[in-house]
Parts: structure tokens; sequence; C-alpha cells
């Protein structure tokens, strides 16, 4: 049984607890996987993007950084159907 922890926002793949490293990339797509467009706290409607009001600014969403409030997320991901994660 795998240890899931949320899945990648670029390919929507499960990514497991270990998988969240500042330089670990999803295995399938090379995406950073500590990002912001995968953290629980990531929003488009915030100020800043975040559910966090303490947090840091980061310009990227999409690279690695060392955001203190990181928390993995299960975020939809961009360009891949539904159908395409599920199978």
């Amino acid at each position: 049984m795998r240890d899931t922890e949320g899945t990648c926002w670029k390919c929507g793949r499960a990514l497991e607890r270990g998988e969240y490293g500042r330089q670990e990339v999803c295995p399938g797509c090379a995406a950073d996987t500590r990002a912001c467009r995968n953290c629980l706290h990531y929003s488009k409607s915030m100020d800043n993007e975040c559910r966090e009001p303490a947090a840091e600014r980061v310009l990227d969403k999409e690279k690695g950084n060392f955001c203190e409030y990181f928390k993995p997320g299960t975020p939809k991901a961009v360009g891949v159907s539904s159908k395409e994660v599920s199978a």
C-alpha cells in the first residue's frame, strides 16, 4: 500500500510522503514537488495566492522553495483530464 500524501499540480500523479523534498521532482512529469502549486494553502483567489497569511511571498509558484508552511495538497492537475488521472 502506498503512503500517498497528495498529487502533482502538473500531471496529477499521486505523490508519496518522501517525494516532497526541496529538490525532489515528480516522477511523472519532472515538476518540482515542494512548490506552492502543490501546497494545501495555495489559492489563486487569495492575496499572494496563499491562504497562510504569515507565509513569505514566493514569486514563482511552480518552482521548489523553502516555505515553512508547505503542506502537500491535492491540486487539480493542469492539462490533464480527470479520466487520465484516475486511470
